[in-house]
């Protein structure tokens, strides 16, 4: 057991456990087709999935990496959550119409729709593989720090299995519980409870720390004086830091892409029950997101002016690939300097994000592998059986998940791209599906081909710098290494730019 924990901190996680489990229960029952399982049988209010949104997109390495880049640095990070603000506007007036002018399950039919069977199914393709990478890279990271917050022994079941394989096991294992018994709508509602706590535990860490300095006034001015408060960074750079151009272009296609032309929330979107319905629930997470990052970041700056003054009562865990020391600082301040009870509430608000991460992974991959590969291919399967099917395929993902989330500690680079794998697909999505909508003239072919291209050119870009063996020929050819903000817009202009070339012509007049 973890000796920094008692019977009540304890006595909140497993509340928190069995609660989340048993509500995504009640409010999956009565599940009887497709419809109801992927779709949530469109009945769900607009700020429940307003919500689901933004806890889908919110993963347990993203709360405890985002007060980490502060700690570290500063609030520059801010930057990228402006064209995050932008893309959820553009959605809203733009593609909400498309997703919602009939009843589909995934926005890969819109390709079939415009241009044939062919693109639908590289792009339904793209997303499977890299999700699934994507997402098992993000267990993993996830579930290091969980390691840390729940001890060993714990995770391990008591000695049974490797921790990290217990803590993988553990969190996939509670997700598909209410993921397979009630789809999307389980899947959104709890969403919708963990987004709640693990915002009151940003804001509570927010509240308590500058307790701990001295005030909010003395936290401020030593932070401020640090350099932690600084936010805005003018210069153009395809490199780090962040700057205002990575925000503003970079920030907005990445979120284009991923609110846009990728499942995981795209599928939230397309429970809602009408146009203004959606619409509604992206500008509720445009409101929502930015707050929630800024108390993050600030929480970070916190943290930094905390550990000016008081020793750090375990040393920071060394780095290890996907995961930097300073990540561990969040969760070394809640098990070391939070008291009691409220230290458990902490605990649940990481924990609230890993579960909705994975759940969200397992029904978007659901999803996609039933409706736009398997039922295409079995026309004559009854609704019985696909539902069926859909709930098998949701074990299947879970067990992949699984799979990749334990063989990623052998592969170590592959763990740096814990923020920026789905890039190396997104250009291709978000491209893919421009095209299709509102492009004229370019066919199927074309249109593969500008995908394929944009993957091909993102592997080039991402890869060899995070392999030690070519690291050096590369920074030494090319000068530096291109940030990850940037990998969403490069891939589009690619997918636009060679589906442009290949532009079907217009067959000439008899």
């Amino acid at each position: 057991m973890n000796p920094f924990f008692n019977a009540g901190d304890w006595a909140i996680i497993l509340l928190y456990l069995g609660g989340v489990v048993a509500l995504g229960l009640w409010f999956g029952r009565d599940q009887q087709n497709t419809r109801d399982y992927f779709l949530g049988s469109r009945n769900i209010p607009w700020w429940g999935i307003g919500l689901s949104i933004v806890a889908a997109e919110t993963s347990a390495l993203t709360i405890i990496g985002v007060p980490a880049i502060a700690y570290g640095g500063n609030l520059m990070f801010l930057q990228m959550i402006i064209g995050y603000v932008i893309a959820r506007v553009i959605l809203a007036a733009v593609m909400v119409p498309h997703y919602l002018s009939g009843e589909i399950y995934s926005p890969y039919q819109l390709l079939e729709q415009r241009l044939g069977v062919g693109p639908r199914r590289v792009a339904g393709g793209l997303f499977l593989f890299l999700e699934t990478l994507a997402a098992g890279v993000r267990v993993y990271v996830a579930c290091i720090p969980i390691r840390l917050l729940l001890g060993e022994t714990v995770c391990s079941f008591g000695g049974l299995v490797d921790p990290i394989l217990g803590a993988i096991a553990l969190f996939v294992g509670l997700s598909l519980l209410y993921t397979y018994v009630g789809g999307v709508k389980a899947v959104i509602w709890t969403d919708a409870v963990q987004f709640g706590l693990f915002l009151a535990g940003g804001l509570f860490a927010l509240l308590y720390i500058p307790t701990l300095v001295g005030g909010w006034d003395a936290a401020f001015a030593v932070a401020r004086a640090g350099g932690k408060l600084e936010w805005f960074n003018g210069a153009f750079s395809f490199g780090a830091p962040f700057n205002i151009w990575m925000g503003v272009l970079g920030g907005t296609l990445i979120v284009l892409s991923s609110h846009g032309a990728e499942q995981l929330i795209v599928q939230r979107v397309l429970a809602c029950r009408t146009v203004a319905d959606g619409r509604k629930a992206l500008v509720l997470s445009a409101v929502v997101i930015f707050p929630l990052f800024l108390i993050f970041l600030l929480v970070g700056a916190l943290l930094w002016v905390f550990y000016q003054s008081h020793p750090m009562q375990i040393p920071l865990p060394e780095t290890r690939p996907g995961i930097k020391a300073n990540d561990f600082i969040f969760p070394v301040f809640m098990l070391t300097e939070v008291p009691h009870v409220l230290k458990g509430f902490l605990i649940v608000a990481i924990l609230s994000a890993a579960m909705s991460s994975i759940s969200s992974a397992m029904t978007a991959l659901a999803s996609v592998s039933t409706m736009d590969f398997v039922k295409p291919l079995a026309p004559r399967l009854t609704e019985a059986a696909l539902l069926a099917w859909s709930k098998r395929s949701t074990v299947l993902w879970a067990a992949v998940l699984i799979g990749v989330a334990w063989l990623t500690r052998e592969v170590q680079f592959v763990l740096n791209a814990a923020f920026s794998l789905r890039g190396l697909t997104s250009g291709a999505l978000l491209g893919g599906l421009l095209l299709a909508l509102f492009a004229r003239g370019v066919g199927a072919r074309a249109v593969v081909v500008g995908m394929l291209a944009s993957v091909a050119v993102m592997n080039v870009l991402y890869w060899p710098p995070n392999i030690p063996a070519v690291r050096g020929w590369w920074l030494a050819t090319f000068g530096g290494e291109v940030f990850w903000p940037w990998f969403t817009l490069i891939g589009t202009l690619v997918t636009l730019g060679v589906a442009g070339a290949l532009r079907a012509r217009p067959a000439k007049a008899a």
